[in-house]
């Protein structure tokens, strides 16, 4: 099958390696890219320090300007971003174009906070005087997920870029194709030569290298928890500080007096929005067991209804992204059903090509199963009742991750309540994927350390230089 979308120009690797680029929706290969390692990273680090100097010197407001520049280059491909991402990862066409979206308000934001970085000045007394300066970091490191590949990478890149660095990206092996593209595009805002420098490559020869890099002065990962580890490993060698986002097993808490149509809506699009391939998804639904059959029929027949297909037809769940994912996740339904979990056969037909896999609900879900534990990555719900609002928060901490957590009821004093007391970093009232670019982002436990969006997201790619001055009487 040839693409529909003009694919990218790629930088080839020193050696001539290459790995290729496959459509999860057909199998079928549509790129190659560069397979690149240790040395082209230390290509792409070079290029990247040799800017930072003029991004340093470049005025807040002029990093503004360019980054608002890069967000209009940005929203006048969106088109073709948004199709090569569903050609890349298989998921379906509208929720490409809204992660396209994304990335222009994540650039719209940070353009707007690049004006706004300023120190604190503080009085020691008579003729003493203190002051700290915010200075970048330098070059900023960035190993991008497969789930949302654009999105991911302006979510960090932004911020990185107003605050007057330069980057380097590793995105993931399995979907190179928009960060490819994206280099042109801030080559076409007009950022210096090497402000953003791309090494496709597998994660343990090309991520490897670049978070033991000594020539970077920030990393930020998004991935799994033993890769995470491992990352952390490799930077603590050079004491460089790290963002992590290491993935969840968010739970959607859903009360009695919960609105159980507007409820079924979220937890399916909670656990289904992109196949289940989300980090915040919506995995495990507790519920008060008073109304538990019932949200749970309601689950199940929205979920039944939703259509698979190529992301390029605009279906509601595209594929999980790679023959090996997909195995993954047929394992792991495969595995609640021998734990003892009850899931009927999901009503679709699989797509004949392609790695799907359909929307499954178990209910009968003990806390101590794997599958109400483990991060599964796809449209995979796990269903636990409760009986009381201290045992709904003892279900909703009964994992080693913190990331998100819904809570569904009309009682507003127990909903602060329940967000005050449970363990986790994101909460959601009353919605699910609700907040924005402003909102910060992250997780407790091991669900990842530090915060993306917002505001604070600009100090983990900022160093605080302290100045202490005595005056001469």
């Amino acid at each position: 099958m040839t693409a529909t979308v003009p694919l990218p120009a790629t930088a080839g690797s020193l050696d001539g390696r290459t790995l290729p680029v496959e459509d999860p929706s057909t199998e079928e290969v549509v790129a190659h890219v560069a397979r690149g390692g240790a040395l082209e990273v230390d290509r792409a680090v070079a290029s990247a320090r040799a800017a930072t100097r003029a991004m340093r010197d470049a005025a807040p407001l002029e990093r503004g300007r360019a980054l608002r520049r890069l967000a209009a280059e940005v929203e006048s491909a969106a088109e073709e971003l948004a199709r090569l991402e569903s050609l890349d990862t298989g998921k379906p066409l509208s929720l490409a174009r809204g992660e396209i979206a994304g990335c222009v308000a994540y650039l719209d934001y940070y353009a707007g906070a690049a004006g706004t970085l300023q120190g604190d000045t503080i009085p020691l007394g008579p003729g003493s005087t203190a002051w700290t300066v915010p200075e970048p970091v330098g070059v900023s490191a960035h190993v991008v997920p497969w789930n949302a590949p654009l999105s991911m990478l302006c979510r960090s890149v932004a911020p990185a870029l107003a605050a007057g660095n330069t980057a380097v990206v590793k995105p993931a092996e399995q979907t190179p194709l928009t960060a490819l593209r994206f280099a042109g595009l801030v080559e076409a805002a007009g950022f210096p030569a090497g402000t953003y420098e791309v090494v496709t490559g597998l994660g343990a020869e090309a991520g490897a290298a670049l978070a033991a890099h000594p020539g970077i002065g920030s990393l930020t990962f998004t991935g799994s928890v033993a890769t995470g580890r491992a990352v952390l490993r490799a930077a603590a060698e050079h004491v460089t500080p790290v963002v992590t986002e290491l993935g969840g097993k968010s739970p959607q808490i859903v009360f009695a007096d919960a609105d159980l149509d507007d409820v079924a809506r979220q937890v399916v699009t909670g656990f289904t929005a992109n196949s289940g391939q989300y980090c915040d998804a919506g995995s495990r639904l507790l519920v008060d067991r008073a109304v538990a059959g019932e949200l749970v029929e309601r689950v199940r027949a929205r979920a039944g209804a939703l259509t698979l297909g190529a992301g390029a037809d605009d279906p509601d769940l595209g594929p999980m992204v790679s023959g090996e994912h997909r195995r993954r996740v047929a394992d792991y339904v495969d595995l609640g059903r021998a734990e003892g979990a009850d899931a009927p056969t999901p009503p679709q037909t699989l797509p004949a090509v392609g790695h799907f896999v359909a929307p499954t609900v178990f209910t009968g879900v003990t806390p101590t199963m794997r599958i109400a534990r483990e991060e599964i990555f796809g449209p995979v719900l796990a269903v636990l009742d409760f009986g009381t609002e201290d045992e709904a928060l003892e279900l909703a901490d009964a994992t080693d991750y913190g990331l998100g957590v819904g809570i569904h009821t009309a009682d507003i004093d127990r909903a602060l309540r329940v967000a005050d007391r449970v363990d986790a970093g994101y909460v959601m009232i009353n919605e699910y994927f609700g907040g924005g670019v402003a909102v910060p982002f992250g997780g407790t436990k091991l669900s990842g350390t530090g915060r993306e969006r917002g505001l604070v997201a600009l100090e983990s790619y900022l160093t605080r230089k302290t100045v202490v001055a005595r005056r001469r009487a």
